[in-house]
């Protein structure tokens, strides 16, 4: 994938706004892969000004909490990433694809922020293994907060899927309701050709 400088990309923004040709035409000329590439720019563009073409050269930072509130609102409403992104204030709808392909894997843990840096181990060839005094039973931690945690978010999963699984049968019953129109009105067309 062709990486575009912010001159490049305002510089063909500007000749689509001004009026200088259509999308596919400046898509051509530019040579620029396709065409949906231009409608992006143009939305973040329009959506962001300036901000919305350059380049992030710092990654972005995303809290559990809002990456979740935009997977939800995406399973639970008809809009396509490009258009959620930017009314989020989120200039790369690819990352909300990927959000939301993780939460359909592996659930709400896909969002959560991940550790930096190696895996700290107790048992290492290169640590003093840690023994207990013959004394002192071993004690079992306490994972009721982990626990509480995975059902918070097993409850999350399922108030999601209920969403979607009730979306799924008012578009069911209204697709059943034109049907029955549809076949009483050719119905009654037939009584009246007899």
């Amino acid at each position: 994938m062709a990486k575009y400088s912010f001159e490049f990309k305002k510089k063909v923004v500007m000749e689509y706004l001004s009026g200088k040709g259509s999308q596919t035409y400046l898509a051509k000329k530019y040579d620029i892969g396709c065409k949906a590439q231009l409608q992006r720019w143009i939305a973040a563009y329009q959506t962001f000004g300036d901000e919305g073409l350059l380049r992030s050269r710092q990654k972005e930072q995303y809290s559990f909490e809002f990456k979740l509130h935009v997977v939800e609102l995406y399973l639970s409403s008809e809009v396509s990433y490009q258009e959620l992104a930017l009314s989020q204030g989120i200039n790369n709808p690819t990352i909300l694809a990927k959000w939301v392909n993780d939460f359909k894997i592996v659930g709400p843990d896909a969002l959560r922020p991940k550790k930096k840096g190696r895996k700290k181990t107790l048992h290492s060839e290169n640590t003093n293994k840690l023994t207990t005094p013959k004394g002192i039973a071993n004690s079992t931690v306490d994972t009721s907060a982990e626990h509480v945690r995975e059902l918070e978010d097993e409850l999350l999963k399922l108030r999601i899927e209920n969403a979607f699984l009730k979306e799924l049968r008012r578009l069911r019953l209204e697709d059943e309701a034109k049907m029955r129109d549809t076949q009483e009105s050719s119905i009654v067309s037939e009584d009246n050709s007899s």
